[in-house]
């Protein structure tokens, strides 16, 4: 890994020339990378966190003079919650995954001595732009090192010491592998963004990891593909017949573990019918972790009855805009719909195509909700924060993904895979082939995988 301030296209096309190198190593040699990298990490640990908290210092006084929001600064601790551990530990995870490159899908005989595979493959340069998430470095270049891709990473000012600690680090022990320098990039040139989002002919796919308008401003600035999302609007939807106690611990779970997390809840969709059944609990539950409600009428007069022993509970009015809002807080906006179906309506017209739970004791209807909302993850009774690449088993993920092509949902290394055909043959020519007479047809037999 290099910290390199390069212009935006030598460092592209470094990349590129890194990436045809990266991708033709054995699995053997890009573990070894990945056991390189943890152990570089382990040993600069002191010296990356003083630099995380020199970064966390600056964001604390610009967020309390308004330059900078709160969720932003809770996401640049590398301290938080495990993070740190939880960063080391991703690196071991992808290390340990199956090698996703080089795995035959597709196996057909189209003649005798014609054979033809399709082959998993890199997809060659990523280009990752993020904001705040510092161990976004580790776990681009374990995923980028494990999967073959080479990397380009550019971070926001606000993390400037954090990355350029962790680079150092993942740099020093990359060159005491086979990985390429060049392969991965923490580019450190000012203003190089719109620079870098020219690169098309040298970069194959941006990652953008940071807020929505950063996100907008990406997709509506390059022709280069772009996999993310660009909002994390996560609704639950409370059927009458859910359990309160279960539904209740779901619910906080899914708004007040990390309120700044993209899959984090923001709005809680209540059946009429459940308003004085199920919803009193819940609301109780989210009053009593500092959760201000934003409610509709009818879900405000039940909540209001429902928290009135809460001390400084918050029950207010939602505004319309409330149901189109990411809050990254302790706040949540409720709305009361007369059924499933309306929920459904809602989350697809309202919602970020993120992720989206219900909660009920009815599997035929939980079945028809998963089928009918349009979100990369569908929940029956789960908090929306196992939307993760660790949590799935991914080992670490480069982001979200709300895409319809190629990958969605948490991106982990099958998402920075392609594929290509391979074909083997005699001297076969396609001018004997036909329907014509004494010309050959096609056999187009399928072959097992493995031979």
């Amino acid at each position: 890994m290099s910290l390199t301030n390069a212009s935006p296209s030598e460092a592209a096309m470094a990349a590129r020339s890194a990436s045809h190198v990266l991708a033709t190593l054995p699995a053997s040699a890009r573990n070894d990378a990945l056991t390189a990298m943890h152990a570089g990490l382990v040993a600069a640990r002191d010296d990356i966190l003083a630099a995380n908290a020199r970064d966390l210092e600056l964001a604390r006084a610009a967020a309390a003079d308004g330059r900078l929001s709160q969720s932003l600064v809770s996401r640049l601790d590398l301290g938080k919650k495990g993070k740190w551990d939880e960063m080391l530990r991703g690196i071991l995870d992808v290390r340990g995954l199956d090698d996703p490159v080089g795995r035959v899908t597709l196996r057909t005989r189209l003649d005798d001595g014609l054979n033809l595979e399709r082959v998993t493959c890199p997809i060659g340069v990523l280009l990752i732009i993020f904001e705040a998430r510092p161990e976004v470095i580790a776990n681009i270049a374990a995923l980028a090192v494990k999967s073959g891709n080479a990397a380009i990473l550019k971070g926001g000012k606000e993390s400037t010491e954090s990355f350029v600690a962790i680079s150092r680090a993942i740099s020093a022990a990359l060159e005491r592998t086979r990985v390429p320098n060049a392969a991965i990039q923490l580019v450190t040139t000012r203003d190089a963004i719109p620079q870098l989002l020219a690169q098309e002919r040298h970069i194959d796919l941006v990652i953008p990891r940071g807020s929505n308008e950063l996100v907008r401003y990406i997709k509506g600035n390059t022709r280069i593909p772009v996999l993310g999302h660009a909002d994390g609007l996560c609704s639950i939807y409370l059927d009458e017949t859910a359990d309160p106690e279960k539904a209740a611990d779901v619910v906080v779970d899914a708004k007040t573990s990390y309120p700044a997390a993209c899959n984090s809840l923001e709005t809680l969709l209540v059946q009429e019918s459940a308003l004085s059944t199920v919803f009193p609990r819940l609301a109780a539950a989210l009053a009593s972790k500092g959760v201000e409600l934003r409610c509709d009428a009818k879900s405000k007069a039940a909540a209001l009855s429902a928290v009135g022993d809460v001390a400084g509970a918050k029950v207010v009015d939602a505004a319309e805009a409330d149901y189109d809002t990411e809050f990254l807080a302790l706040v949540l906006a409720v709305k009361t719909v007369a059924d499933a179906d309306e929920a459904v309506a809602h989350i697809n017209e309202h919602g970020s195509h993120h992720t989206d739970a219900i909660l009920t004791e009815s599997s035929e209807l939980a079945e028809r909700f998963m089928s009918a909302v349009d979100s990369s993850g569908v929940y029956w009774n789960a908090s929306t924060r196992f939307a993760d690449g660790m949590r799935y088993g991914f080992g670490t993920e480069v982001g979200i993904s709300t895409n319809k092509i190629h990958s969605r949902g948490p991106v982990g290394l099958e998402g920075l895979m392609i594929y290509k055909y391979k074909l083997r043959g005699a001297g076969h020519v396609t001018a004997v082939y036909g329907e014509g007479e004494g010309q050959r047809r096609f056999k187009h037999e399928s072959l097992p995988l493995e031979q």
